[in-house]
């Protein structure tokens, strides 16, 4: 007897199939479009007794392009005109026949109004942006405009010129009014050669000849020109100097006697006005210059002339002076008519010294030492300049320093230049023994201090 609930079972089964052949032939355009897109994909090779799956589900997916990538991607030759009209073509049938709202392709940009090959006048056809009138209604205009507004920028501009460093100041005090012996200073400041080495050098003159050396003991300025005997004396008595240099290498100090006179020796000195301008002309040198005739310094008249020796010997009728100006002094006196005489001191038992030396403070020497080797080849550099060129030289001291363009002066500048210190940082350790052992002998000193005391050598290795 047949069953009477198998009809209703095959009809399902029949609708079941339906159904499954429906969405089997679904599936052919999806594989179609899938095996076009490159890269295929990739299914490995099953049995061929392995059943076949019930179902297989494909999904493609095109990710959307951003115009500026369109643009780089770009083929690197010009599209024929069959090719530049079907490739936006084929472009929205892929697009369509992949059937997924996710996946959006834009199709390119037609080209250009132009020649059959899309050229525009005076322009590549691969990456050319169109004339600059029609940039604004150009897509890849517009592309490869956010191309270059988002890439990296370089500066063009050139870099600002660096600084150079800021100069070192340093204050010199001379020791009398600017004159042919201060040469290397003035030289080496109007020729550069102290700014090229990184020096600001300032030069000023004392109210008083006893004021250079006081100052630089206190600290109130860097260096000061002074002589060597007053260099012992003010060591001896504790103040804190030291010579780093030397300007003029022989002496400049004598007494000068009136012609008028009587006097032709220091012997005939005793009961005499003598006039005296520095410290050691009073403590040290006319002592030195009387003792070997047997005169102490209290039997003469002293008178301090400070800086006004023309004028004392003048008008106050001195019969001599001790002056650090044996070089210009006699022209200046002979000009205000009075005919005098010099007595030089190394020829009466004086050892020979230095006439004009540059000091520091010897506290503050470590933390100059650069500074102060950088000076004294400045000066190196001026005087053998000078030794060179004498008339340039002077020439440039009577334009740069007007005040030092006198008669005396330019009298006095050949016999000046043959004494400046070719040399200046070198050290003379004999000639600064002797003379302090000369002076401590004499009673002249209370300590006999030694050369390092006195004097350093910043030209040494």
């Amino acid at each position: 007897m047949p069953d009477p609930a198998q009809p209703r079972r095959l009809t399902a089964v029949a609708s079941a199939l339906t159904l499954l052949m429906a969405a089997l032939s679904s599936l052919a355009p999806m594989t179609s479009v899938a095996a076009e897109e490159p890269p295929p994909l990739v299914v490995p090779d099953l049995p061929r007794d392995a059943p076949a799956p019930a179902k297989l589900a494909t999904t493609v997916l095109v990710p959307e392009i951003p115009a500026r990538e369109q643009a780089l991607e770009e083929p690197s030759e010009a599209p024929s005109e069959e090719t530049a009209e079907e490739t936006p073509k084929k472009t929205t049938e892929k697009a369509r026949e992949a059937g997924s709202e996710s996946a959006v392709v834009r199709p390119a940009p037609p080209p250009p109004a132009g020649d059959a090959t899309g050229h525009t006048d005076g322009e590549d056809a691969i990456g050319a942006a169109p004339a600059p009138q029609d940039s604004s209604d150009s897509p890849e205009a517009d592309a490869t405009s956010d191309l270059v507004d988002e890439g990296p920028r370089v500066a063009l501009t050139p870099p600002e010129p660096l600084e150079p460093p800021p100069l070192k100041p340093l204050e010199i005090m001379l020791d009398w009014y600017p004159g042919p012996q201060h040469a290397a200073l003035f030289i080496a400041l109007h020729r550069g050669m102290l700014e090229r080495r990184g020096l600001q050098v300032t030069l000023t003159t004392p109210a008083a000849p006893t004021l250079p050396t006081r100052l630089l003991a206190a600290g109130r300025i860097d260096l000061a020109l002074s002589r060597q005997p007053l260099l012992h004396l003010q060591v001896d008595r504790g103040m804190p100097l030291v010579r780093i240099g030397t300007l003029v290498e022989l002496p400049l100090a004598g007494l000068l006697l009136r012609d008028d006179g009587d006097l032709a020796s220091p012997a005939q000195l005793a009961g005499r006005r003598i006039g005296y301008s520095v410290e050691e002309s009073r403590e040290l040198l006319l002592p030195l210059l009387l003792k070997p005739h047997g005169i102490a310094i209290e039997e003469l008249e002293l008178v301090d002339v400070n800086f006004s020796a023309v004028n004392e010997m003048v008008d106050q009728g001195l019969d001599g002076v001790m002056t650090p100006q044996r070089l210009g002094l006699p022209r200046r006196l002979g000009d205000e008519g009075l005919s005098t005489h010099l007595l030089r001191l190394e020829e009466h038992g004086i050892p020979r010294h230095e006439g004009l030396i540059l000091v520091a403070n010897r506290d503050r020497v470590g933390g100059q030492r650069e500074s102060l080797r950088r000076l004294l080849e400045a000066l190196a550099e001026a005087t053998a300049w000078s030794l060179e060129h004498p008339e340039a030289a002077w020439a440039l001291l009577a334009e740069r320093e007007p005040a030092m363009d006198t008669p005396a002066n330019r009298d006095a500048w050949l016999s000046m230049l043959l004494r400046l210190s070719a040399r200046p940082a070198a050290l003379d350790r004999g000639g600064y023994a002797r003379f302090e052992a000369f002076l401590h002998e004499r009673g002249l000193t209370e300590t006999l201090t030694p050369v390092g005391g006195l004097g350093v050598d910043l030209g040494a290795p």
